[in-house]
């Protein structure tokens, strides 16, 4: 009897879970082994035909009509460009996010490469190059790729996955909506996925290398404008007028003590900087008015708003106790990225299998945005870096995201299709 006991337990292990989870592992790693090539050739042909925010209408017909090959119902036009397909996977569970931006930048391509880029555009008034410098055509890639080894593994999956290809991460031009906020806006998920998934390559890590954290990894970025109101009067007979240029050096300096002296530091970093400063003609008139822009960081939604608050204030007063006025107009940017601390947890050792535990990287805050942020604001997110630095290369001293020398490294690909396909098969488990 006890023979027999034994072996029924023995057989209800094998075909248990793990078993399971073997085979569609094996599956998964055919399928992500099948698009090696396909997703080079992908990214090669993005970064050659870049297009800037809003505009990325090849960039998005390339896209759906992968997506429709693979026999997903495709949804386009969605935040302008954008594009949103759903794959059903053979058992029923919970509906999943990925999550790839698909914008390029105004800059001129300085990297020698048969793709690289020749494409320019008017932006602004001028005529300038069109280049993937923050390597969005890599995150592209690489869900097209992801998005074709999960739908050969469908049947096994047990829930389902919504395939996101947004716009205009960079933000949209001015007087128009875009990104994610529109996206989610337009009803990106009205059936809300349970958990959102998203990766962004760096030049700060080497190939083979991924970087995150749990909780807040990115700041929130918001531009504020500041407007002083003097009166304007002769350089030599001050006391006629009311001097804004001196009013607002005042205030620049008083602003810089909401950093360092009005909220905690020990709960999150924050900055406030100013970018440009512009008021007068000559150096014997004191103008009517003067125009400061500069950008607000934190870590922390409550400071977030508490420190507009008080530069508000602290603009208002003293430009008040020198005669002028202060008028103060503040662009709300993208929030706080904040990796969910339970779903991170969850899905480290996801990361930490695909990579080695030894290239998992704790990556420091970053001052840098990501509109990501919204989504990780409706529902549970992680959003992690890839490492895009050849081999044997110094990534501190590599060109940064944004450069015109920016480099990424196509080794780091294939990672980044692993990285996501297994995120995907371990949730849904």
């Amino acid at each position: 009897m006890l023979n027999k006991l034994l072996s029924t337990s023995l057989l209800l292990s094998a075909i248990s879970t793990p078993a399971f989870a073997s085979d569609i592992n094996t599956e998964l790693k055919s399928a992500n082994k099948s698009v090696s090539e396909k997703v080079i050739k992908w990214r090669r042909h993005l970064h050659q035909y870049p297009e800037l925010s809003n505009r990325e209408f090849e960039t998005a017909k390339y896209v759906a009509k992968h997506l429709r090959s693979l026999g997903l119902e495709v949804q386009t036009g969605v935040a302008h460009t954008g594009v949103v397909a759903k794959l059903k996977g053979g058992k029923k569970g919970p509906l999943i996010a990925l999550r790839a931006d698909m914008d390029a930048l105004p800059v001129k391509e300085q990297v020698d490469l048969p793709f690289a880029s020749t494409q320019t555009t008017e932006y602004k008034g001028n005529t300038v190059g069109v280049m993937h410098a923050c390597g969005h055509d890599n995150h592209v890639a690489i869900l097209m790729a992801a998005a074709e080894s999960l739908v050969k593994i469908k049947d096994q999956l047990a829930g389902d996955i919504l395939f996101v290809f947004q716009p205009a991460e960079e933000g949209a031009p001015d007087g128009e909506e875009g990104g994610a906020e529109l996206m989610l806006k337009e009803g990106l998920f009205k059936e809300k996925p349970e958990a959102v998934f998203g990766l962004h390559v760096t030049s700060s890590l080497n190939t083979g290398q991924i970087g995150f954290r749990e909780g807040p990894l990115m700041a929130s970025a918001d531009k504020f404008t500041i407007t002083v109101k003097g009166r304007q009067t002769h350089g030599s007979r001050p006391w006629n007028g009311v001097d804004p240029i001196v009013a607002s050096s005042q205030i620049i300096m008083a602003t810089q003590t909401i950093a360092s002296r009005q909220v905690d530091v020990t709960k999150a970093p924050s900055v406030v900087s100013f970018g440009a400063i512009n008021g007068g003609v000559r150096n014997n008139i004191i103008p009517d008015q003067v125009e400061m822009v500069g950008t607000i960081r934190t870590f922390d939604q409550e400071m977030r708003a508490d420190i507009k608050k008080r530069l508000a204030k602290t603009a208002e007063m003293v430009a008040e106790s020198g005669g002028a006025e202060a008028h103060v107009h503040i662009d709300h940017g993208y929030p706080v990225t904040v990796n969910d601390v339970e779903l991170t947890k969850k899905m480290t050792p996801t990361l930490a299998g695909v990579v080695g535990k030894e290239n998992l990287i704790t990556t420091p805050l970053i001052t840098g945005a990501e509109d990501f942020s919204y989504y990780a604001l409706e529902t549970p997110g992680m959003f992690f870096f890839l490492g895009v630095t050849p081999k044997g290369q110094d990534a501190v001293t590599a060109p940064s995201n944004h450069s015109p020398h920016f480099f990424a490294d196509e080794k780091a690909l294939q990672l980044g299709v692993n990285a996501m396909t297994q995120l995907v098969v371990d949730y849904l488990k």
